[in-house]
């Protein structure tokens, strides 16, 4: 096979390119820092060309032109995860949102959804043709695997990941060369109330444990009072700067891991340059999809397994809404729920979903009597394990509705505390005593 000429054989300008999508598709864009943005936003461009196109995506990192209100009648958004440039497509009835849990994301690419054309990035591909995802395999590459025509804009500014995490040329339909700088997130602000979460996480990680993180001030809290652990590890469905950071000093090596030991375990990633720069090349990185990666099973496989995730609000009874505002879609469910259960099957394994005890300025408590009105449970009670707040540790996993109302309210803001012990006096029809 020539693979030079194979490859000039499908190459397109994006123009053209984003002609071979019709009306009525169903266009899958690839993940996160992933999403081809100059191939979107020329998709866009040529909107007049269309008619109900079905944009699916999950946390959408480009400019997301298409969930406009001028778009309406072009495209529709189907979300599995929403952002700040697509929640009031949705809130405003011209999008709308499926529930699932993430790694049974691509069985529905493959059966009930089936995709018309998927929108990926690549690296240039080697001298045998295998591109690389770089930063997305996760839902990424079972779409371009199952699409009826993958387009593939090639960038050379995209790391090349190793793992099972590449696609040949000749699997691509059409290539689209630009060159445009990743999107970055900046490292977040950490505040006092964060510090306290990340420090109160800490305790319950020991060495040798495998994590999941995500992204955002509390992860990257929980990595700060990590550095005097030794042999952690990583099975996580995405990493940021943080991690690079613990690796750098030692602290996470991989080596006690009891499924792919000495690698870190990846769907996706989302940081600095830094981070794109650690990963590029590194055989210590193994990407893999979400079918793998987020499935409770292979998770279960990992000894000591600690999964760390937040909530916007948790009840009484430890039901945690982490995804709605009410009937508001404010996010989705992304893999906490993979990795909590996939927690409950490891030896060791342990969950913590940790958040800051109030929301707007010490306004409103986050632990609360009843999830708002319409609000989804996105972990049942019976799934949680532990809650962490600024004000404590609260484990649930066994405990009476009594006892966890109790361990909840001890860890609630002070301020909010009566309100909360005056419900829980109803409810259990007993003074609260600790």
């Amino acid at each position: 096979m020539d693979i030079n000429k194979l490859y000039k054989s499908k190459l397109k300008t994006a123009e053209e390119a984003v002609n071979y999508i019709k009306s009525n598709d169903r266009v899958v864009i690839a993940h996160a820092v992933g999403e081809p943005i100059y191939i979107v936003d020329k998709m866009v461009e040529n909107y007049k060309a269309y008619k109900n196109v079905e944009i699916v995506q999950l946390v959408p990192m480009g400019h997301s032109l298409y969930a406009k209100e001028e778009m309406k009648e072009h495209f529709k958004l189907n979300a599995f995860f929403l952002g700040g440039n697509t929640r009031d497509a949705v809130y405003e009835g011209r999008g709308d949102f499926t529930p699932c849990f993430f790694y049974q994301i691509p069985t529905l690419f493959r059966s009930s959804l089936p995709v018309d054309v998927a929108l990926v990035t690549v690296s240039p591909p080697d001298k045998d043709g295998f591109c690389s995802l770089g930063t997305s395999c996760d839902y990424t590459k079972p779409t371009a695997q199952a699409a009826k025509l993958t387009i593939a804009q090639v960038n050379k500014k995209m790391p090349r990941t190793l793992g099972d995490n590449f696609l040949h040329i000749s699997d691509i339909d059409i290539l689209v060369e630009h060159d445009e700088q990743i999107p970055e997130l900046p490292n977040p602000k950490i505040t006092d109330v964060e510090m306290k979460i990340g420090e109160n996480c800490a305790k319950l990680i020991n060495d040798g444990d495998t994590l999941q993180l995500g992204i955002g001030a509390i992860p990257d809290a929980v990595l700060k009072f990590l550095t005097n652990k030794k042999d952690l590890g990583i099975h996580s469905e995405m990493i940021s700067d943080g991690v690079v950071d613990l690796y750098e000093k030692g602290v996470i090596t991989c080596k006690k891991k009891t499924l792919h030991k000495n690698k870190m375990v990846v769907a996706f990633l989302m940081g600095t340059q830094k981070l794109y720069d650690f990963v590029h090349d590194n055989p210590i990185i193994n990407m893999m999809d979400i079918e793998y990666v987020n499935n409770p099973i292979v998770i279960g496989q990992n000894d000591n397994m600690i999964s760390i995730n937040s909530a916007l609000e948790v009840d009484l009874m430890g039901q945690v809404c982490a995804e709605a505002i009410g009937l508001k879609q404010f996010s989705g469910i992304g893999g906490q729920v993979d990795f909590v259960r996939g927690s409950a099957f490891s030896k060791g394994g342990k969950s913590i979903i940790a958040f800051p005890a109030t929301a707007r300025n010490g306004t409103i408590s986050k632990i609360v009597p009843f999830l708002q009105k319409g609000s989804a449970v996105t972990t049942s009670r019976t799934d949680v394990d532990y809650i962490v707040t600024e004000y404590g540790i609260a484990h649930l996993k066994g405990e009476t509705l009594r006892t966890r109302a109790k361990n909840l309210i001890n860890i609630a803001a002070p301020q909010f505390r009566e309100e909360l012990i005056i419900e829980y006096e109803n409810r259990f029809k007993e003074k609260f005593n600790n």
